[in-house]
C-alpha cells in the first residue's frame, strides 16, 4: 500500500471483513462540510476548550484521570503529506510549524471552500465520527471510557447523540505450554492473578505434609488473654490495656515465626518456585495485563484465524466478566 491509512483498511477488513465490520475513512470532504459549524464556532469562538475544561474539572473532583485536554483551537490542518495545529496570535491563525498564516477572512474561506484540510484532533475526533456514522455504543477499554465521558457535554451542546459507553471484553490466553505446569500446581486459573509469592505458599501448604500453620497456637493463645483479661479485670480494669499490648505482641511473634516456617519449606520447592516465576512473567509481563504487552499477532501467527473465531466465539458479549482462554 501507498499509505499507512490504505495498509490500516485492507488489513482490518482481511482479519474481520467476514464479520460484517464497515470501515469508514472519515478524510472526505463531502463529509467533513457536514462539519462546517462546529469547526467554524471552534476557531472562532474556542466552545469546545470551554466545554471541555468544565467537564474534565468535574471529572477529576470526582477522582477520574484526565486522559486528554483540549486546546483553545482543537483542528489541525491537513494537505497532502501536511498534518500541523492551528494556533492563533494578534494578528491571525498560524499553522504550527509552517510558515502558513490566515486571517480571520481567509481561514473561513479556507474552511467554505476545502472542508477536507480542516482535522479534528482528540477532543473533536469522536464527535465527528458520530456525527458522520451515528452508533448505538462504543465499545473500549477503561482508559478510552474516561475519555469519552470528557466529551459528554460537548455532544449536548453540539446536540449530537451521546453513545452508551461499554466496557470491552477482556482475555487472559494461556498457552497449551503453560496446562501441565498449571495442573502440576494443582491450581485454579483464578489463582494465577494472585502475587508470586503467594501462589507459591499456597502451593507448598498443600504439598507439605507438615503443619505449617500455627492456628491451633492462635487459638490457646487467645484462651490464654481472654483468661488473663477476665482474672485482672476483677483486681484492676486500668491494666486491661496493657495486657492487649502483650497478647498483640505475642500474635505479631507468632505471624513471624509462621512466615518463617514456611520460608524454610520453600526452599524444598525451587523447582515449582522457578515454574511460577516463568509463568506469572509469562501471562502478566512487568506484573500487569496481558493485553497491555502482548499483541494479538503472536497467537495469530501460531494458530491463524481461528484464533479469531475462537475469541468471538468465547466474547460473553455484554457480561462484565474477564475471560481466561486456554488456546491449544
Amino acid at each position: 500500500s501507498e499509505t499507512i491509512q490504505e495498509a490500516t483498511f485492507k488489513i482490518l477488513n482481511e482479519l474481520f471483513g467476514e464479520y460484517g465490520l464497515v470501515v469508514l475513512i472519515a478524510d472526505n470532504e463531502r463529509l467533513k462540510s457536514v462539519m462546517r459549524p462546529v469547526f467554524e464556532k471552534d476557531i472562532l469562538e474556542k466552545e469546545s476548550s470551554r466545554i471541555v475544561d468544565s467537564t474534565i474539572s468535574q471529572l477529576a473532583e470526582a477522582g477520574l484521570k484526565v486522559q486528554a485536554n483540549p486546546r483553545s483551537i482543537n483542528l489541525f490542518y491537513l494537505k497532502d503529506d501536511l498534518r500541523e495545529r492551528f494556533t492563533e496570535n494578534g494578528t491571525g491563525f498560524h499553522v504550527h510549524n509552517t510558515d502558513l498564516k490566515f486571517s480571520k477572512e481567509d481561514i473561513l474561506a479556507e474552511l467554505e471552500k476545502h472542508p477536507e484540510h480542516f482535522s479534528p484532533n482528540v477532543i473533536l475526533r469522536g464527535l465527528y465520527q458520530e456525527t458522520i456514522l451515528p452508533n448505538v455504543a462504543f465499545i473500549g477499554g477503561g482508559g478510552e471510557l474516561s475519555y469519552w465521558l470528557e466529551l459528554k457535554d460537548l455532544f449536548e451542546f453540539y446536540q449530537v447523540p451521546f453513545p452508551v459507553l461499554v466496557v470491552r471484553n477482556s482475555f487472559l490466553i494461556i498457552d497449551e505450554k503453560w496446562n501441565d505446569k498449571i495442573e502440576r500446581l494443582n491450581c485454579e486459573e483464578v489463582d494465577l492473578f494472585k502475587p508470586e509469592h503467594e501462589l507459591l505458599t499456597e502451593f507448598v501448604k498443600r504439598q507439605s505434609k507438615k503443619e505449617l500453620t500455627l492456628d491451633k497456637e492462635r487459638e490457646e493463645l487467645k484462651k490464654y488473654y481472654d483468661d488473663l483479661r477476665e482474672t485482672t479485670g476483677k483486681i484492676d480494669k486500668s491494666l486491661l490495656q496493657h495486657i492487649a499490648a502483650l497478647e498483640k505482641k505475642a500474635k505479631n511473634k507468632l505471624d513471624a515465626f509462621e512466615k518463617k516456617l514456611i520460608r524454610a519449606e520453600k526452599r524444598k520447592y525451587a523447582e515449582e518456585q522457578k515454574i511460577i516465576q516463568d509463568m506469572k512473567a509469562s501471562l502478566f509481563p512487568n506484573n500487569g495485563l496481558q493485553e497491555r504487552a502482548e499483541s494479538f499477532l503472536s497467537f495469530y501467527a501460531r494458530t491463524g484465524r481461528k484464533f479469531i473465531d475462537c475469541l468471538y466465539e468465547h466474547s460473553p458479549a455484554l457480561e462484565q466478566q474477564f475471560v481466561i482462554l486456554r488456546v491449544h
